[in-house]
């Protein structure tokens, strides 16, 4: 199997940092859909989706491990 290259250029830097940020926001509401929740299926659900978003956040981190813990946490974009 053929493993892809991760695009480091600034434009991708960029674009991930921009995803990363919308990720966030994502996990958020849905950590708010969740105290309204009191079907646990439907609360497994949204665990399973948070934790898929946790670890794409976490590839993200990985592939541009030189971007300052403030960059990642700023709420500009």
């Amino acid at each position: 199997m053929d493993i892809k290259e991760e695009d480091q250029s600034e434009e991708s830097r960029k674009n991930h940092v921009t995803y990363y940020k919308s990720l966030t926001k994502v996990i958020s509401d849905i950590q708010k859909e969740k105290k309204q929740e009191t079907d646990p299926t439907i609360h497994n659900h949204l665990d399973d989706r948070i934790e898929a978003m946790e670890k794409d956040k976490k590839r993200i981190r990985e592939m541009f491990p030189n971007i300052s813990e403030e960059e990642w946490d700023d709420n500009t974009n």
